[in-house]
């Protein structure tokens, strides 16, 4: 599947607990072994940016990412393979337009 027929989706992985900085390494690492797993299968998938999302103590709490990819079971599918949460998953529309 080529790039372009990618379509683009954003992942809320809002996590149980906190985690440190290296927890968020360490799944970075599990996802994008996951990703590469993937696409040996020929599942088209890629990621493209995520989102740290942290509480009042700067403690991580979740990440928001963006990915493409050929269908939301994709999504799933890595999210599983990864051990990740992927809490909500939704197509991305239209950007707003900021200030």
């Amino acid at each position: 599947m080529s790039e372009q027929e990618l379509e683009d989706f954003l992942i809320l992985r809002d996590l149980d607990a906190p985690i440190t900085e290296e927890d968020l390494e360490a799944a970075g690492e599990q996802s994008g072994e996951a990703l590469q797993e993937l696409r040996d299968e020929g599942v088209g998938i890629r990621w493209v940016k995520s989102e740290v999302l942290t509480n009042e103590d700067d403690k991580i709490t979740g990440t928001f990412c963006h990915y493409q990819a050929e269908s939301e079971t994709a999504i799933e599918e890595h999210a599983e393979r990864a051990g990740l949460p992927a809490t909500r998953i939704n197509r991305r529309g239209q950007p707003l337009d900021g200030e």
